[in-house]
């Protein structure tokens, strides 16, 4: 758990950036876990789900690693899969959190989440660190969730995080939204759309939303329309432009004053490469691993008969330095 880390090469069998970026799905890898569930009532009356590789025991102080999923994940991502495996693995302990409505049921409140809404994590790492104070905390985040745990890790306030990872992260939301737009990329857009939109459907039947002006659904074509319409309204921006401008973690990177890892592919098909900083836009808490290939959320090597998932073998590697 010392090695030295480099940056994630492709094998040749897998340079494309969409095989990258899908295979982790297509492979529909299996893994026996016996995982926990938990609920948590938050300050506004809410509630969280989350997914537990085991219980914290006060006596036996592991290690705990919070994941945050991305747009519309949940525990069934083949990302969140492997990295609790993972986790599991290393011997300690992962802990998944659900952003509301993404656990299987609608969330009670209009507040839905978004790439800068911070509060809900933050209550979560201060609600383990009360019941857990003997246990490290470090937190991975997945595209949106890497946004969220940049943002998080940039407000003035501490978190109880020794460590932060934040992988294919969307820093710069204008940006991302205009890459998927184009090309292939509108293929994941339109699955992410069509995803987003059927979760506010079921919230729309719980009555969350009664007092809110709902566009009809053929208004929505892309994730600007969204965000305009539901995101922006419903969390107190002006706009989608202004939802945008201040949850984009970009700018907040030189501001980070807990140990991080930015981990991204040049060849991402979500956005750009004016998304990654250099590093004389961070501050010297944040370590960047930019390699040219890997997708998004994809970085698989080994060979065709047996792939490997380097995000797996390389995050616990870098978190060991601080747990």
């Amino acid at each position: 758990m010392t090695a030295a880390l480099s940056p994630f090469s492709a094998p040749l069998w897998c340079a494309n950036a969409h095989l990258q970026t899908l295979l982790p799905t297509l492979l529909k890898r299996q893994f026996r876990q016996h995982l926990h569930q938990q609920t948590i009532t938050t300050p506004d009356g809410d509630f969280l789900d989350l997914i537990w590789t085991e219980p914290p025991k006060a006596h036996y102080p592991k290690p705990i690693v919070v994941l945050f999923h991305g747009l519309e994940g949940s525990l069934h991502s083949p990302y969140a899969q492997g990295m609790l495996h993972a986790i599991k693995k290393a011997g300690w302990i992962g802990c998944l959190m659900h952003f509301r409505g993404c656990s299987g049921r609608p969330n009670l409140t209009a507040r839905s989440y978004h790439s800068g809404e911070t509060q809900d994590a933050r209550f979560l790492l201060t609600w383990l660190n009360q019941h857990y104070p003997e246990h490290p905390l470090v937190a991975i985040g997945y595209s949106l969730g890497g946004n969220m745990l940049l943002n998080l890790v940039a407000e003035p306030e501490p978190t109880a995080l020794k460590a932060a990872v934040s992988v294919s992260a969307p820093l710069r939301l204008e940006l991302c939204a205009k890459r998927l737009q184009k090309g292939f990329s509108r293929v994941y857009q339109h699955h992410l759309l069509s995803r987003m939109k059927r979760n506010l459907a079921n919230k729309i039947q719980t009555g969350a939303l009664a007092e809110f002006t709902l566009p009809h659904p053929t208004e929505i074509q892309n994730f600007h329309d969204f965000d305009q319409a539901i995101t922006a309204p419903l969390h107190g921006f002006a706009s989608a432009n202004d939802y945008y401008q201040q949850c984009s973690a970009f700018h907040k990177l030189s501001a980070i004053h807990t140990p991080s890892l930015l981990i991204h592919a040049q060849d991402d098909p979500f956005m750009t490469t004016a998304v990654i900083p250099t590093a004389d836009q961070v501050s010297q808490q944040v370590e960047l691993m930019i390699s040219e290939k890997g997708g998004h959320v994809g970085f698989v090597h080994g060979n065709i008969h047996q792939p490997q998932f380097w995000l797996e073998q390389t995050i616990p590697v870098w978190l060991n330095r601080f747990i």
